[in-house]
């Protein structure tokens, strides 16, 4: 089992890692919310990653199959998602942080009587966007495979991969977030403005090009 947790991670991190979509949201959530925000949704895309890889690990054909059989109808639903995001992160206008007391500005109304999400939204909001990419299983299960690592192997290799996925994954979002936060006080309102534009453009982008691409 340590093994396999030690695989787990090495996997896991650099999955995590690469740039796309999430990776641009967790910034400015982190930037326009505050760390607590980028690292609850950072949790989210954490156990999306979880989640697909104990199917992976676990060998539930039925629902994998399933999945990647509707990836086209997901993907197309996780692609309008990252649009109706990146509209409201052009919207959004950050909160500041005064600089001689720390304490947190909340942002101003969204427009067109728009509320802002909770921990909860945060979360959920990641977890299923994450979760609208099924063939990331396919690359979970031949990457188990190629360690010869499943739950035909015994139940404890599985569940070692499985929490090794899941470490890596918050790990790199803890890493991420306390970086960006950092920067974050440093940075002035026009600024957040102007990264909170960027970032809501190329989330449309990345949600034109997976609802176009789905099938």
């Amino acid at each position: 089992m340590a093994r396999a947790l030690a695989l787990g991670i090495l996997v896991g991190f650099p999955i995590a890692a690469s740039p796309g979509p999430m990776f641009v949201l967790i910034i400015r959530r982190t930037l326009a919310r505050g760390w607590r925000s980028g690292f609850v949704s950072g949790l989210g895309v954490a156990s999306g990653d979880a989640s697909y890889a104990a199917l992976a690990a676990f060998g539930v054909a039925a629902v994998t199959n399933l999945l990647v059989a509707e990836r086209r109808w997901i993907g197309l639903l996780g692609g309008i998602g990252l649009i109706a995001i990146g509209v409201r992160t052009m919207l959004e206008t950050p909160s500041l942080t005064l600089p001689t007391t720390g304490r947190e500005i909340s942002p101003a109304p969204l427009p067109h009587g728009g509320r802002e999400i909770g921990f909860a939204g945060s979360y959920f909001s990641t977890l299923a966007l994450t979760l609208s990419n099924p063939p990331t299983i396919l690359s979970f299960t031949a990457i188990f495979a190629g360690f010869g690592l499943r739950v035909g192997r015994g139940w404890p290799s599985a569940v070692g991969l499985v929490m090794g996925v899941t470490i890596a994954s918050a790990l790199w979002w803890a890493l991420l977030v306390a970086v960006v936060s950092t920067v974050r006080e440093l940075l002035t309102p026009r600024i957040m403005r102007g990264i909170g534009l960027i970032s809501g453009l190329a989330l449309i982008a990345f949600g034109g090009f997976a609802a176009v691409s789905a099938r």
